[in-house]
């Protein structure tokens, strides 16, 4: 199915998490088990190249390097780090140090190191160690439950968290052998590795979090059906909470400096912006939603009763929502960028389906959307 705003994929049953390569020809996916898709983009068809199985429970996060890298984390309390040998990806341990499941999984602007979240109360910062040709992790913890997310900001050195705490934290992830001399932050340039910044709380659980393009100001995303944005270059930040009638945003997008799409278990993605003053507003659901009824159709006595006891209704109706998603949205991910405006972006969810949404044919069509 596709549209002038989006092209729509059915790519498997569920869909975790998805991840993009450097130049958009491949697409990485977690079918919701144990295993990561790799396939080969051409136009809007994707074609399976492989199936990569290290992995011995559900993958909870992916992200693809631009040095052709990809990390996973899973279930399982591990992580690997896959690399291309004569076509083939191989995976690599990483030393987690977890004993409980990793829940997400961020590599750093740079690529020397990545970070993983857990439900071992700490997020595990990863550095390859060259002597012993393997991947090293120090723990962040002064978390008091398990982390969800994770991002870096665009300097390489700060992490924010957000965890089930009600918290979204502010943290140093400096490693003086990999980063090298200090660098300047918000916070000025003694950040040694593990310090707290920022602590920001939140009425629920911290779904997302994610910096903005510039790195002053944060955005999350809690279990009460709010967003967040907080301005970090304040002391305490500064944080305006706009709580909406809509399901839990699930994960948080910058499109621009001005401009936030949110996503989650509505199956619709939400467009929020800011003005001058950085008040923040929302905009609009993105995707047309109605519901749209079916008409009553024949079928067997044998089919109403797998209805009666797998639904619990007789009706043949159809009930179905009429948005391109239809099921909660897991990941939304950027496709293609224009300095630092995002013009393209992509969604997956447990409807299975990917969906790639074309900022400017939204603009077009909504244009209550005023995209910034």
């Amino acid at each position: 199915m596709a549209s002038s705003t989006s092209d729509l994929n059915r790519l498997a049953t569920s869909i975790t998490c998805h991840a993009w390569n450097g130049d958009r020809s491949k697409l990485a996916l977690c079918p919701n088990d144990n295993t990561v898709h790799i396939y080969a983009k051409s136009g809007n068809t994707y074609t399976l190249e492989q199936i990569l199985e290290q992995h011995d429970q559900v993958v909870t996060g992916i992200d693809w390097a631009k040095t052709n890298r990809i990390v996973t984390s899973s279930q399982d309390r591990n992580a690997y780090v896959w690399k291309q040998v004569d076509g083939a990806w191989k995976p690599t341990l990483v030393i987690l140090r977890i004993n409980r499941a990793a829940t997400h999984v961020k590599w750093s602007p740079s690529e020397n190191k990545f970070a993983v979240a857990s439900g071992a109360k700490c997020v595990s910062v990863c550095y390859f160690e060259e002597e012993n040709d393997w991947w090293v992790s120090k723990h962040i913890k002064k978390h008091k439950s398990t982390v969800l997310k994770v991002d870096w900001h665009p300097n390489n050195v700060l992490l924010v968290t957000g965890s089930s705490d009600f918290k979204a934290r502010v943290f140093s992830a400096y490693i003086k052998d990999v980063d090298g001399k200090p660098v300047q932050t918000p916070f000025g340039t003694k950040t040694p590795f593990g310090d707290l910044f920022a602590e920001v709380e939140a009425p629920g659980w911290v779904h997302s979090v994610k910096w903005s393009p510039s790195g002053n100001k944060i955005a999350f995303s809690g279990h009460d059906s709010s967003i967040n944005f907080a301005d970090i270059t304040t002391t305490p930040p500064t944080v305006q909470r706009i709580r909406l009638s809509n399901l839990p945003f699930r994960d948080l997008l910058y499109l621009s400096e001005k401009s936030v799409v949110a996503v989650g278990e509505d199956a619709n993605p939400v467009l929020f912006t800011s003005n001058d003053s950085g008040e923040w507003t929302f905009i609009s659901e993105m995707d047309k939603k109605e519901t749209a009824v079916a008409g009553p159709a024949q079928e067997s006595a044998r089919a109403a009763f797998t209805r009666k006891d797998t639904l619990g209704t007789e009706s043949a109706n159809d009930t179905k929502i009429n948005t391109q998603h239809q099921n909660c949205i897991t990941c939304i991910a950027s496709v293609t960028s224009a300095g630092d405006r995002v013009t393209d972006f992509s969604t997956s969810g447990l409807d299975g389906s990917l969906v790639v949404w074309h900022t400017k044919a939204l603009e077009a069509k909504m244009k209550s959307l005023k995209i910034a």
